[in-house]
């Protein structure tokens, strides 16, 4: 597999992205008022509601996968991922998820298939402890051709003011944990469809594994550890680059990692497909890490004996030095 073929060249280019995000910053606050507590650039947006409770909300979608489950005619799991990239946000500033709304567009409404997305995105509400409370189903021939289809989730969750992550807490020493991925969850496709053929229908399946939810074992964990739990990011689009999002007052230093046989299956055979550099595969995909928390060192141990009991697979994967919001591999 030639070295020329990676993200960018398959479509998406991160960079361009986050330069967006950074000149929208200056455009968007100005619609903020004093209620706003987080806004553009978290993993979730906090809304103050009132003196004891805040508001979480985010949105997401489910990318390229999509393309995928429309060749194999698979369609619950998307339901579900499509849940997933939004909960596992809202875990990111500390919310728990309360109600969950959807946007379906089609081509032309496939009602055996949307019947299965919606199932799908029922399943992930059960996973995550929240209402699917409503949506919205378009039909936009000459946007989307026939047996097309685009997906939008909006997710809110709840918190009271001491619950939520900031960086007050953290400090240099404090230690990084990850949490297994179910596979390559969301991100990633637009270079995935392209390492896969046509006739590779069982790898084509793996790769429609969803995404996995974290609501439950983060709730587990937090109420056992309560104030050790200092951060958390979502190993999403930009994969290793997540983790500075906790704090730019940190550098994270990736002392050790997974291996191969540790993580899901999957990536064996797609890994030995792409030939890019080690940063690029890191900044592409999740690398078997779907969700890293930041936990106090005193605690770390006794954290990932306590996943190991709920059989949660996690690792502990680096620790905080001072500095400027840069990823070190030891």
């Amino acid at each position: 597999m030639s070295d020329s073929l990676d993200y960018k060249s398959s479509g998406v280019d991160v960079q361009k992205a986050d330069a967006f995000v950074e000149r929208i910053k200056a455009l968007v606050p100005t619609t903020f008022n004093d209620q706003v507590m987080e806004g553009i650039g978290g993993f979730a947006a906090v809304y103050k509601l009132n003196e004891e409770k805040y508001l979480a909300s985010c949105t997401d979608g489910v990318g390229t996968k999509l393309k995928l489950a429309q060749k194999r005619d698979k369609h619950h799991g998307i339901g579900i991922d499509l849940v997933a990239m939004c909960v596992n946000d809202l875990l990111c500033v500390g919310a728990r998820p309360l109600f969950f709304l959807d946007y379906m567009a089609f081509g032309k409404l496939d009602t055996r298939v949307s019947e299965e997305l919606i199932s799908g995105m029922v399943s992930g509400c059960k996973q995550s402890g929240m209402a699917l409370i409503g949506g919205e189903t378009a039909e936009m021939p000459g946007v989307y051709q026939d047996g097309e289809y685009d997906l939008a989730g909006f997710s809110v969750g709840e918190l009271h003011p001491e619950e939520m992550f900031t960086d007050k807490s953290m400090k240099e020493g404090d230690v990084l944990i990850g949490l297994a991925s179910s596979g390559f969850h969301s991100n990633g496709y637009s270079l995935l469809r392209k390492l896969v053929k046509d006739h590779e229908t069982e790898l084509m399946d793996q790769l429609l594994v969803p995404t996995t939810i974290y609501v439950d074992i983060f709730q587990k964990v937090r109420k056992k550890f309560g104030p050790a739990i200092l951060a958390a990011a979502h190993m999403t689009g930009g994969g290793i680059d997540n983790i500075p999002r906790m704090s730019e007052r940190f550098d994270y230093k990736i002392t050790s990692w997974p291996s191969i046989e540790e993580i899901a299956p999957v990536f064996k055979p797609i890994l030995k497909r792409v030939e890019i550099p080690q940063d690029e595969l890191f900044r592409t995909f999740n690398m078997g890490v779907g969700l890293t928390l930041v936990v106090q060192r005193e605690q770390a141990d006794n954290v990932l004996a306590f996943m190991s009991e709920q059989q949660v697979k996690a690792w502990r994967i680096g620790e905080l030095r001072q500095g400027q919001g840069q990823v070190l591999f030891s």
